[in-house]
């Protein structure tokens, strides 16, 4: 490698406090000069007022700080298959606006879980407003980010390839956290995908589905140095974006309390060491005086 650049850092700012002067606070306390967008003062983007939409563009520019993506709610855990999907389309539009505002393209959806539809129906209509989705993207000049979480493509490679292959415009978001909760192992499912993986969020965890415990990267059962290490080793140049549910979990309805900026940092000085250690051999190889 002759370029070493250090890997952009980032992180979903609600995980650290509910509130955006919070949020802004712990991101900068750990240097980093990237955030993730999903809800202010517990509002989602999307419903955000003019007024506050306004208010939360100011604050970030005054931070200096970089929207790496915006985390939208369209096709996610609170979303099946039979949901209206005009609430689907309204967000998209509103995220698009704001994507305009912040200076980010990037917004983050999931295909649709299952609600009682045979399989072949639930994918056919997953894949059918995923697409809708993404042409809406396309004229609103913003990129859908699918992530390995909730909804038919979810957790299957082969069904997340069929995806691609059907909405060419649409990239990956890849949590490495998540499998824990889902029943698989990340790895394995982030080889055959990496080509298509645009943006990534890094959690870790212990337990089993219906029984996990988040804890800091690294110090659990998700293999996540296997997966930094996989996406390092592809030339992977995008964000990686710490969600680490040590207090918030949105889908469990727990946002960020008194405690959760202290977690949250502590959480993303585990991410730099570990990153750090990864990266010492391609650093150690580009140094000068290396063959």
């Amino acid at each position: 490698m002759q370029d070493d650049p250090r890997p952009r850092l980032a992180g979903i700012g609600d995980e650290a406090a509910a509130d955006l002067t919070g949020q802004l606070a712990a991101v900068r306390r750990l240097g980093w000069r990237s955030i993730e967008l999903r809800t202010v003062d517990g509002v989602p983007l999307a419903d955000l007022d003019e007024p506050d939409r306004r208010r939360t563009a100011r604050q970030l520019r005054a931070a200096e700080l970089d929207v790496v993506c915006l985390a939208s709610r369209i096709g996610n855990w609170a979303r099946p298959i039979t949901a209206p999907f005009e609430d689907d389309l309204r967000e998209l539009d509103v995220l698009a606006e704001q994507c305009r505002e912040l200076g980010s393209r990037y917004v983050r959806i999931m295909s649709y879980p299952n609600d009682g539809l045979p399989e072949p129906e639930w994918g056919a209509r997953a894949r059918e407003r995923v697409a809708k989705l993404a042409e809406r993207a396309a004229e609103l000049d913003v990129v859908l980010l699918h992530e390995n979480c909730a909804g038919w493509a979810a957790t299957d490679a082969d069904r997340a390839l069929r995806l691609l292959a059907e909405v060419p415009s649409l990239r990956l978001l890849f949590d490495t956290g998540n499998g824990v909760e889902h029943g698989y192992h990340a790895p394995d499912l982030l080889r055959p995908l990496i080509g298509h993986v645009a943006h990534v969020h890094v959690k870790d965890a212990t337990g089993s589905p219906g029984a996990v415990m988040y804890v800091p990267p690294g110090e659990g059962g998700s293999r996540v140095a296997d997966c930094l290490r996989l996406l390092l080793n592809s030339g992977y140049e995008g964000a990686y974006s710490l969600e680490p549910h040590l207090v918030a979990r949105p889908h469990d309805g727990v946002r960020a309390d008194e405690t959760a900026a202290d977690r949250f940092v502590d959480a993303g000085r585990a991410l730099e060491r570990l990153l750090g250690r990864l990266r010492a051999p391609y650093t150690a190889a580009a140094a000068p005086g290396r063959a």
